[in-house]
């Protein structure tokens, strides 16, 4: 198949790749493409987080039959902008009686765990940072690493509401992180492999979610709610319960301190409706039918990047949809529905999926020919 479409990347990051390997050192030229590597990441990390919160504001004022911003810019397309400025230049309020080096350090921990796990995701065919054959892993390791941040940021703050918060959101996320993994692995069962560019690959023709039947499209409705209970967002924000808490683990901070996890929460929200695209809804991949040589060369001239980001979107639509639509749940129901109904259904369903694929009950086990497997 043709991957190498006019609107691709991948001749532009060769030629770039070439133009470096040929005018310095193999060190330098390694060097330069790593930094230019980083300053993309965090460039697409930034605006990505703008158009979210502008896309949030605007889909939360259509369900409550609103306008939502309409000043700045046309249709209040700048707010975000405008907003991101303000919150550079506000005043740091300094707190008393805190432990300085956690308090400041905490941030740090939160965005630096949402960067990492961004870094790993596959845009579009050649558009990922890092490729490492156990990629699941590795994103379930550094995603790990934000908690750390909030039980720090509730600790050090010498705040009675903010450590309640933070010992809700370490419950909650450590909770609904078993039943995110268990779901992530099932797919791992059914590939065969933790490289997140393989999983894509292997999509070609059938998607996880439909070549694994039943046992996929529990473990990718496991996914979502779990996942978005893990980026605290309503129904799950227990740990910013503002009636109870006030703002829950970041009470205290104020100005680029408090960006840092308002930034984080919208690119959490975005990594885990990606990662979701990358494993279950086949990532970049278009929609092919084997056989159908011009169906499938149209569904080409659309870029790998657009397939990657409008399923993207759809997620997080959703993932926006629910949190407008269901009140927040008391922390005794959280936690009941993972350790009592999600976890347990999780564990039985890795097992059917063990069985499905043993039994050859996949899509492509079953029908080789029509899905590009050689019998």
């Amino acid at each position: 198949m043709n991957y190498n479409q006019p609107l691709e990347l991948t001749g532009l990051l060769s030629h770039l790749d070439i133009f470096f390997r040929n005018n310095l050192p193999p060190f330098w030229a390694s060097l330069v493409e790593s930094i230019l590597v980083l300053i993309t990441i965090l460039a697409a990390y930034a605006v990505i987080a703008l158009i979210l919160i502008y896309a949030e504001r605007k889909i939360t004022a259509f369900f409550q039959a609103r306008l939502g911003p309409n000043r700045l810019g046309k249709y209040g397309s700048i707010q975000s902008i405008a907003d991101m400025i303000k919150i550079l230049i506000k005043e740091i309020i300094h707190i008393n009686r805190v432990d300085r080096f956690l308090f400041y350090a905490a941030p740090f921990f939160v965005i630096c765990s949402s960067v990492m796990a961004f870094g790993a995701i596959p845009f579009g065919k050649g558009l990922q940072a890092v490729d490492f054959n156990m990629g699941i892993v590795y994103l379930l390791t550094v995603s790990s690493l934000g908690v750390i941040g909030v039980l720090l940021a509730g600790w050090s703050s010498n705040n009675k509401y903010s450590m309640i918060g933070a010992m809700r959101s370490g419950a909650q996320f450590i909770s609904y992180e078993l039943s995110a993994a268990f779901a992530l692995m099932t797919v791992v069962v059914m590939t065969g492999t933790m490289q997140l560019s393989e999983i894509v690959e292997n999509q070609r023709y059938a998607w996880n979610i439909f070549n694994g039947h039943l046992p996929a499209i529990v473990a990718f409705v496991i996914y979502l709610i779990s996942g978005h209970a893990e980026t605290n967002r309503a129904p799950f924000d227990l740990p910013e319960a503002e009636g109870e808490l006030t703002a829950g683990y970041h009470t205290e901070y104020s100005g680029m301190q408090f960006g840092f996890y308002y930034l984080a929460e919208y690119l959490n929200m975005f990594i885990i409706a990606a990662v979701a695209t990358t494993v279950f809804l086949g990532g970049w991949m278009p929609f092919q039918l084997k056989g159908m040589d011009t169906f499938n060369q149209i569904m080409w001239y659309i870029p790998s990047y657009v397939w990657f980001i409008g399923k993207t979107a759809m997620l997080v639509f959703i993932s926006l949809w629910v949190r407008w639509s269901f009140p927040r749940l008391r922390i005794d129901l959280l936690l009941n529905l993972e350790w009592k109904y999600l976890l347990p259904i999780n564990l039985v369903n890795i097992i059917a999926m063990v069985v499905t694929v043993l039994a050859g009950w996949t899509l492509t086990g079953l029908f080789p020919n029509i899905f590009g497997i050689t019998p």
